[in-house]
């Protein structure tokens, strides 16, 4: 049986706020940069923020494929995608959402530093400080102890389908998986959200 992460479900709130504490560290470091880079997925709505915030036309992407079970710590990571555009000689900022392992972020640092790039720095939103890899800039630290499965908005109707597959295994029925989430996950999901989603998460 699947265990249950605690989870925090963040809000656009939030992800302005991070946004706008990330633009401000980067401003204040005089390191607006040339480019950006949006770690695909999670980093590109970030990635877009940073770029509205800054005054940055420049946006590529780079694909790193986090490999193993949704809301777990487990699983690796690799590059599956390459740039998406040219970044030699240009001042670049590498984008993600959050760093938990940080293995994502160092394979994109090394990936655009090859790339020849005339200065390449990191940020997320969060970052989890057992993360092997502390990017250049970031909103938020959660601690190593307080460590939680981050819903972004972004990603909530994904996440959503494979909690609610792992609370299956608990008891099935809507109103079981929301009460099992609530329980063990801290999460509180409308019911209209489940039953939205009870078909393609096997939970009906």
């Amino acid at each position: 049986m699947d265990d249950l992460p605690r989870c925090r479900r963040a809000t656009w709130a939030e992800a302005d706020g991070w946004a706008d504490r990330v633009a401000a560290r980067v401003r204040t470091a005089d390191a607006v940069p040339e480019t950006i880079v949006g770690l695909t997925r999670g980093g590109w709505v970030p990635a877009r923020l940073l770029c509205d915030r800054l005054g940055v036309k420049r946006l590529v992407s780079l694909r790193a494929q986090h490999w193993g079970v949704t809301a777990t710590r487990d699983g690796h990571a690799e590059l599956t995608e390459g740039l998406s555009g040219p970044v030699a000689g240009q001042k670049v900022l590498i984008v993600d959402d959050i760093t938990d392992t940080g293995e994502s972020l160092r394979l994109a640092r090394d990936h655009v530093t090859a790339a020849g790039p005339a200065r390449a720095e990191t940020a997320t939103f969060l970052h989890i400080d057992h993360a092997t890899f502390v990017p250049t800039y970031t909103a938020e630290t959660i601690p190593r102890g307080a460590w939680v499965w981050v819903v972004f908005p972004w990603n909530y109707w994904e996440d959503l389908v494979a909690l609610a597959e792992k609370a299956a295994q608990h008891g099935r029925g809507v109103d079981r998986v929301r009460a099992t989430l609530r329980e063990r996950c801290g999460l509180d999901v409308p019911r209209a959200d489940l039953e939205q989603v009870a078909r393609r998460a096997g939970i009906e």
